[in-house]
């Protein structure tokens, strides 16, 4: 069963996305919401799966001719 909170690797291998993808999408504001566990840029980034699961229901579209957000 998969935890309720995941760190970037955790959460990239939910999502069956690379880490380096992952990562980059945190940067642009492209993926999902992500919690910092201490101030700073080396912090800990952990994810709730509950937002992972929403982020990707906010993906769905229902023909290849839509445009993806």
């Amino acid at each position: 069963m998969t935890p309720e909170i995941l760190d970037t690797a955790g959460a990239a291998e939910y999502l069956s996305l690379s880490t380096p993808t992952l990562e980059r999408m945190r940067l642009t504001g492209a993926g999902p919401v992500f919690a910092k566990l201490t101030p700073g840029n080396r912090g800990p980034v952990r994810y709730r799966r509950s937002d992972l699961d929403a982020w990707v229901a906010s993906r769905l579209i229902r023909s290849t001719s839509e445009q993806a957000a």
